[in-house]
């Protein structure tokens, strides 16, 4: 069969190509040959889930693309994979050194962890340093003298700041986000009392698997509902279930507790379809799209669609966007947390610096999209999120 007038389905190839990476499976041999213009889709694809360097190492491991114009891309892509990791594995062992010195308990989380259970530990890309700490003020004023750190901005869940090399650090204070569930929430509440000491250490403390995959899976679904989490999350998901060893029941009954069992098997059922030998069914090709469209970061118009109708609707998602919760305008003005009648003021203030400092145009673009979605795009967001169990 010739390649002209071939349908490629992009995604799939992009999935074998990770699928050989990442868990052991047959090298794609010449069936999967790529046109130029294939080999670009498959590289912008590839990138913007930040995922170039997985399929690069599995292309040039494969013959295919070495010598090609998108093919210097991807070798790009590996090295600077392998230089960003180097250079957050220094930085980090500078922050745990310099943590453990000042006696200051604290729990690494997300791909800090996950990335030594990949083949090679560069393979798990990271733009950032996550720790929970229990005061992050304190930590934050530890790091600025101690590391030069830079304090960024204070978050509703995070202090934000970075190293003299760009690193970004974030510092949480507590993994409860707004969007979760009260269930959710109060175990993610308990983290502390289910994390022990790392192998070695005194300060440095790990979660336990339960709560580790329960985290996972509960970050997860906020970034999904907020737009789109991207490939990797499912990734981590195939191997934390392949290269570890773990209690399956003690998972389902965090998971269960928490209000996520029923998205985390419809997660794991996809981490399946595209890293193992499962079938797609509707609901997991509908994530697949979802997730696809969104990219890493996800999409504006993925989170308007389905927090307009986590909001009940169109009136509840504008309500929403004009009148913050408290729990959500306390962070951004923390006199609330001291004097909570101010609220109001502080409404009217947000409301200012929408319009005189910028974003006026780009909330009155998200209100009209939102207007704009029809009773079938609605619909089927309200299907969609039943289906996965959000």
């Amino acid at each position: 069969m010739t390649k002209e007038g071939r349908k490629v389905d992009i995604t799939d190839r992009l999935m074998k190509l990770i699928a050989a990476e990442i868990c052991g499976k047959a090298p794609v041999g010449a069936d999967c040959d790529f046109t130029d213009e294939e080999l670009s889709e498959l590289y912008g694809l590839a990138k913007k889930h930040d995922l170039a360097h997985l399929v690069g190492d599995a292309l040039i491991k494969s013959g295919l693309a070495v010598n090609t114009e998108i093919g210097a891309k991807f070798r790009k892509r590996v090295m600077l994979s392998v230089y960003r990791y180097e250079q957050l594995n220094y930085e980090l062992n500078r922050l745990y050194d310099v943590l453990e010195e000042a006696k200051i308990p604290f729990v690494p989380l997300k791909g800090s962890v996950i990335r030594d259970l990949y083949p090679e530990p560069w393979m798990r890309t990271s733009c950032d340093i996550d720790l929970l700490v229990h005061d992050a003020g304190k930590t934050a004023e530890l790091l600025a003298d101690k590391l030069s750190y830079k304090y960024e901005d204070k978050n509703s869940h995070d202090i934000s700041m970075f190293a003299e090399s760009g690193m970004h650090i974030e510092l949480h204070y507590d993994l409860i986000e707004e969007s979760l569930n009260e269930a959710a929430s109060n175990l993610l509440a308990g983290v502390w009392d289910r994390s022990t000491a790392h192998d070695g250490c005194e300060y440095r403390l790990d979660m336990s698997d339960g709560m580790f995959y329960f985290y996972h899976i509960a970050h997860m679904a906020k970034h999904l509902e907020n737009g789109g989490c991207g490939i990797r999350p499912f990734i981590d998901i195939w191997v934390l279930n392949h290269r570890t060893v773990f209690d399956r029941d003690k998972r389902g009954e965090l998971l269960a507790e928490g209000g996520l069992l029923n998205f985390s098997r419809q997660a794991e059922l996809l981490s399946e379809v595209w890293l193992g030998n499962a079938v797609h069914t509707d609901i997991t090709k509908k994530i697949e799209n979802y997730v696809i469209r969104g990219g890493m970061y996800g999409t504006n118009e993925n989170r308007i669609v389905v927090q307009q109708q986590k909001r009940g609707g169109k009136i509840g998602y504008a309500l929403s966007r004009i009148f913050l919760r408290y729990d959500e305008i306390k962070f951004h003005y923390p006199i609330l947390e001291k004097y909570r009648w101010l609220t109001p003021i502080m409404e009217v203030r947000r409301w200012c610096k929408l319009i005189f400092c910028g974003h006026l145009k780009r909330v009155t673009h998200e209100l009209g999209y939102s207007n704009s979605v029809s009773k079938n795009e609605a619909e089927a967001a309200r299907e969609f999120l039943k289906d996965i169990g959000l």
